[in-house]
């Protein structure tokens, strides 16, 4: 079953690209948004698959955090430069889809507890070790007795 175009996705969860963009300016407030659209076309001229990209980013980022600032706190907790202002003025010149963006990569590389990451390491191997084949011929060493002194 072949994946839904943009339009039809549109048209399903809105109704009308209008009604989506609507919903689209209901989420780009102060707290969330930084302007960056020609403001003589706006957002009407976006694509659907972008504005539907923005829609869900911007929605999973306001259940999240609720704005902006917040979402540039985490990333600057996870990187551990609560102290850098400079750092954190340069993530507020960020729109949010980066800074999402920015955040979930962190947190698939901060995020991971090491252990589990050291125990998954034997595992690949074993299993590895278990389903390469072995060459044709070859004969396997049996251990040798030990000597008795």
């Amino acid at each position: 079953m072949p994946a839904k175009t943009p339009l039809a996705v549109v048209k399903d969860k809105f109704g009308d690209k209008k009604k989506l963009v609507e919903a689209l300016e209901k989420l780009t407030g102060e707290a969330l948004w930084v302007s960056r659209t020609n403001k003589d076309k706006g957002l009407a001229h976006v694509s659907n698959a972008k504005l539907l990209r923005l829609h869900a980013t911007f929605t999973e980022v306001k259940e999240k955090f609720g704005s902006r600032e917040k979402l540039i706190d985490a990333i600057v907790e996870i990187e551990k430069r609560t102290k850098d202002a400079g750092y954190r003025q340069h993530l507020a010149a960020w729109p949010v889809p980066r800074l999402y963006d920015t955040y979930r990569s962190l947190q698939k590389r901060h995020g991971a507890p090491a252990h589990a990451a050291k125990a998954a390491a034997p595992e690949k191997k074993a299993k590895a070790a278990a389903a390469a084949p072995k060459a044709s011929g070859s004969v396997e060493k049996k251990p040798k007795a030990a000597k008795k002194a």
